[in-house]
């Protein structure tokens, strides 16, 4: 089978490249099922450091679907493929993983990610051991409780940056708290093109193994396997294999090649889902509103509000917009910025538990309840109290 595989792979990078796609060098490495279930629950790095939420995961994803590949965006593209895997499946699954390559070797969002994930975390996991050694481990795990809660806040002059910067808390907790925004900033390209790249990859995987003139058997395997891809879900929730498809493919019937891998190079989803996703595939993907008190059905001819919903529901445009206004010697004053979506009070108030137990002062974030202009304040004893504007 690995000679077949070989031949496959081969053909496969020969027939993407004569399209244009562009790849780092590749390599593949076969894995059983625990192994690729580990893989996937540390984020695609099993030399990960040490947290609960990872053994958390990791149960988690045992009662989820199959997975048949986890390809790591790094110089060399590392994929592993689960090796219980057809001989059809790992045709398809090599074809899906040449393109997420070329998708991260060429899109725009992925310019400033490391060209070497694996050492990155590598060295982060012999830190936070260390760390382990010299404060325990719950001390460590503390921190990265906290850190975790502000990970998805790990940009540049955001709350976690500006915590390192500012702060004068010990510097072992601030290489903790460094060492999170540097894995989330490697990973942040990856939640803002969830859709654009794995459509990239169905529409490819799809095209080349039809010019691969597959034999029946093997042919007829695959079309019931991508058919289960791109199937919808039965969740609330948007198949990004579904919608990515769908999209790249429209644009392939009406624009040619060049203009796919201009579009693939320079789009993230917000753009990608702005500018392609026209009324005729909300109709044709049955994408609808459901609204919760009477269950009615938006009509299709109303796409921009089910364009919005579907933007402000992926990538991190569900996580609260958070400003910093003022930290001083008593305080950590937050502003949020309020779309007419209400903060998840349990969420945010243990948030604010964490940071007043990191920065040791009153942490006071100012929002909006239900038109209510209000303040949660967290104090330094942790008490949580909620005052009207």
């Amino acid at each position: 089978m690995l000679k077949k595989l070989q031949y496959y792979s081969n053909k496969i990078e020969e027939l993407e490249q004569k399209y244009g796609l562009s790849f780092y060098p590749q390599e593949f490495e076969l894995i059983n099922k625990p192994d690729m279930l580990a893989y996937m629950a540390y984020e695609g790095f099993i030399n990960h450091y040490p947290h609960w939420s990872f053994g958390k995961m990791y149960d988690k994803l045992k009662y989820l679907g199959e997975s048949f590949e986890i390809v790591i965006n790094n110089n060399p593209c590392v994929a592993y493929l689960l090796a219980s895997n057809s001989l059809l499946t790992q045709i398809m699954t090599i074809a899906h993983v040449f393109a997420h390559n070329d998708f991260f070797k060429n899109n725009a969002r992925f310019a400033n990610s490391t060209s070497d994930a694996l050492t990155m975390f590598s060295s982060h996991n012999n830190r936070i051991r260390s760390l382990i050694k010299l404060h325990g481990y719950k001390a460590v795990e503390h921190i990265l409780d906290i850190a975790h809660s502000l990970k998805f806040y790990s940009h540049e002059n955001s709350i976690l940056d500006f915590i390192i910067k500012n702060s004068y808390i010990p510097d072992w907790h601030k290489t903790i708290l460094e060492i999170v925004m540097l894995q989330s900033r490697y990973l942040q390209p990856q939640l803002e093109t969830k859709i654009i790249n794995e459509g990239w990859a169905t529409f490819w995987h799809y095209k080349i193994l039809h010019d691969l003139n597959l034999p029946s058997d093997l042919h007829f395997e695959f079309l019931i396997l991508h058919n289960k891809i791109i199937a919808p879900t039965s969740e609330n929730s948007i198949n990004p294999y579904l919608l990515g498809f769908n999209i790249w493919s429209d644009i392939f019937q009406n624009c040619n090649i060049n203009k796919m891998l201009s579009i693939r190079s320079q789009c993230d989803d917000n753009l990608f889902i702005k500018n392609y996703l026209t009324p005729e595939l909300i109709k044709k993907i049955n994408l609808f509103i459901t609204h919760d008190k009477n269950n009615h059905l938006q009509n299709y001819a109303d796409y921009t509000k089910v364009q919005i919903i579907l933007l402000n529901n992926i990538a991190l445009n569900n996580v609260p917009k958070i400003h910093i206004i003022e930290y001083n010697n008593h305080s950590f004053i937050l502003s949020h910025l309020y779309d007419g979506r209400d903060l998840d009070l349990f969420y945010t108030t243990q948030t604010l538990k964490y940071i007043q137990t990191l920065l040791h002062r009153s942490v006071i974030l100012f929002t909006n309840f239900s038109g209510v202009n209000r303040k949660i304040i967290c104090d330094i004893e942790t008490k949580i109290h909620i005052e009207n504007c």
